[in-house]
């Protein structure tokens, strides 16, 4: 497996994390410098970290974790994204909906957490293929990193425009993205 093949990989394994920090994106009004690279700093370490965890397990260990990797994301991501619908229809004006909550540590962790679960079963792969797991797993955090803020910004232009809808979006994305990853497992 060569860089190209590791690069469009660490791009593929990044979507998710780009389709979550959209949503961290719509639930802020005015994102500073603590909004724009914690998505892509907590996305982009737990990318980079699950392969080489996957890679030094073993597929023994990727077996027993593919069996329930899918629901523990969804039911992160069923929660999370819960919650957002529900504040969404909050009359509240109080930090929940200024977004500024969503980058918080536990909420970051379970999102993190949840986008990066299937680049476990990536550093199986890596490892039958004699990747160096040190170069896949930097390319696969940087990517991340990069797809994470261009995320976040992506969703802070459309939240701008949309600010009464957007945190209703952004929870449906979320458990849309959960019910996907379940979905993929099962098919």
């Amino acid at each position: 497996m060569g860089l190209p093949e590791i690069i469009f990989i660490a791009a593929g394994l990044a979507m998710d994390a780009f389709a979550v920090a959209v949503t961290l994106g719509l639930s802020v009004e005015k994102p500073g410098a603590r909004e724009i690279l914690a998505p892509g700093l907590y996305f982009g370490f737990f990318q980079a970290l699950m392969p080489i965890l996957g890679y030094f397990a073993g597929s023994y260990f990727a077996d027993g974790i593919e069996a329930f990797d899918h629901w523990i994301a969804l039911a992160l991501l069923g929660v999370i994204g819960g919650k957002m619908i529900k504040d969404s229809f909050s009359k509240d004006a109080g930090e929940e909906n200024t977004g500024k909550s969503a980058f918080g540590f536990a909420r970051m962790l379970a999102l993190a957490v949840a986008t990066s679960i299937d680049a476990l079963a990536v550093g199986v792969t890596f490892a039958f293929f004699r990747v160096n797991i040190y170069v896949a797993a930097s390319i696969t955090g940087a990517t991340t990193f990069f797809i994470a803020i261009c995320g976040v910004a992506a969703g802070h232009a459309f939240g701008a425009k949309f600010k009464s809808k957007a945190e209703l979006a952004g929870g449906a994305a979320l458990v849309i993205i959960g019910i996907k990853i379940v979905l993929d497992h099962m098919f």
